[in-house]
């Protein structure tokens, strides 16, 4: 058992330097890849309040690098002695560098990196074991970037001064040290029904910094207001086709060249579940490459806008196919985000049909509940998709736009409606079985 968690540990750390490496890559192979460094310093130095598509913002070949620098360095601190590197490591990762398309950069991370080390100096503990959750705590990076470029403007960018920097580092790693205890926490509220657990510090700290920077000393917040640019799905299929049939290739090489056991991860409820260590490195890498090339085909089939903010949600989505989530108790989530979004944009007459930019995010992060799916079905899956979509677009007032978490918030407050009337009244799985066999 030592040895298969040794080798396990190997293969995601091999994985996560293999796709910073695939990131740098297409950076050097974009159409503008001319614009690389150029496009890298627009992105450092724009703010990046929800939502801002980077091929936009900067170039393609800058965003991409930027994600691949953000990579490295998530990929190095997975690499420290004695990190604790499992199916949640893979998800962190993802999440991290889906978000370096459109809201993370290599310079607003840094002050909630020093937060959770600072954490683990107070409590004595080796900053390793707690490599997962300081990826994690990236989630309010958009307001480090706000406090550095433009606070107290509202619209003005006023760039880099030295009280804007303190203000940001002091801001970040005070959010940073505060997340690792309320992550922990946080699964008691949707008993790990919301595969986005990190969203709680996420989004209820954006909540209490918005209050006491803007709203309490009389600023105003910035105007929640999308930069988007065009399409480029030669760039989004491209890259995420070869890299997920390439991760498809290294499972079935890993698991002895077969598909052997994946029947029985697609069984899987979901919840609470690390498909590392409970399926190998071989099955759970398989999984991460169907499920992802499931993701970008629903995305072309609904029409979807394909920049770096759909290439981003697109890795953000994916990144618990190691823990979690596999096409099987996801497929009712997405059932239920297209019919009801066909229902209330076609025969109500809403304002969101499924291929809204905003919608497209939303579904991404719809994906967290599939535990809930997977416990009690397809039809309690339907629900949950469809009632994240009437909820997600009203999220990001509370948080001003600067918490990238949103759509994972959504989904842990769907999952605390949700779960207790699905426990009071519904059998899980579980009981389901034991009921048949009694």
């Amino acid at each position: 058992m030592t040895n298969q968690k040794t080798d396990s540990v190997k293969v995601i750390r091999l994985f996560l330097l293999a796709s910073s490496a695939a990131f740098l890559i297409a950076a050097g192979l974009a159409p503008d890849r001319g614009q690389m460094m150029s496009g890298l310093a627009e992105i450092l130095m724009s703010p990046a309040q929800l939502t801002k598509d980077y091929f936009a913002v900067g170039s393609i070949s800058g965003t991409f690098l930027n994600v691949s620098l953000v990579g490295w360095v998530c990929a190095a601190m997975a690499c420290l002695p004695g990190a604790a590197v499992n199916g949640l490591t893979i998800a962190a990762y993802f999440l991290t560098t889906g978000f370096s398309f459109w809201g993370i950069n290599f310079l607003n991370m840094w002050p909630f990196f020093l937060g959770v080390m600072l954490y683990t100096l107070v409590k004595r503990e080796p900053f390793p074991k707690y490599v997962n959750i300081a990826m994690f705590s990236t989630a309010l990076c958009p307001l480090a970037s706000e406090l550095l470029l433009r606070y107290p403007n509202s619209d003005e960018v006023h760039g880099v001064t030295l009280s804007s920097a303190a203000l940001m580092l002091a801001a970040g790693m005070l959010i940073g040290f505060l997340t690792p205890a309320m992550a922990a926490h946080s699964p008691n509220v949707h008993k790990g029904y919301d595969l986005y657990s990190a969203a709680l510090p996420g989004v209820l700290l954006g909540l209490f910094a918005v209050a006491v920077l803007y709203k309490t000393l009389g600023h105003d917040v910035p105007a929640i207001a999308a930069t988007l640019g065009g399409s480029h799905p030669e760039v989004v299929w491209t890259f995420c086709g070869i890299f997920f049939v390439l991760c498809v290739l290294a499972g079935w090489w890993l698991n002895g060249k077969s598909f052997h056991g994946y029947q029985d991860l697609l069984k899987d409820t979901g919840h609470k579940a690390d498909f590392v260590s409970r399926y190998g490195p071989g099955l759970a890498l398989m999984n991460f490459g169907l499920y992802g090339l499931m993701i970008v085909l629903y995305y072309i089939a609904v029409g979807g806008s394909f920049n770096s903010v759909t290439m981003g949600i697109i890795f953000c989505m994916v990144c618990f196919g190691a823990a979690g989530a596999h096409p099987g108790n996801i497929w009712p989530i997405m059932v239920g985000y297209a019919a009801f979004s066909f229902v209330a944009a076609n025969l109500l007459g809403g304002v969101f049909p499924v291929n809204n930019q905003a919608i497209l995010v939303g579904l991404c992060f719809a994906s967290g509940l599939a535990p809930i799916a997977g416990d009690y079905g397809w039809w309690a899956g339907v629900l949950a998709g469809g009632m994240h979509y009437f909820l997600v677009t009203s999220i990001p007032a509370i948080h001003g736009g600067f918490s990238l978490y949103n759509g994972g918030f959504t989904s842990l407050v769907i999952a605390t409606i949700l779960v207790p009337q699905l426990e009071t009244f519904c059998k899980n799985k579980a009981q389901r079985l034991a009921a048949g066999k009694s």
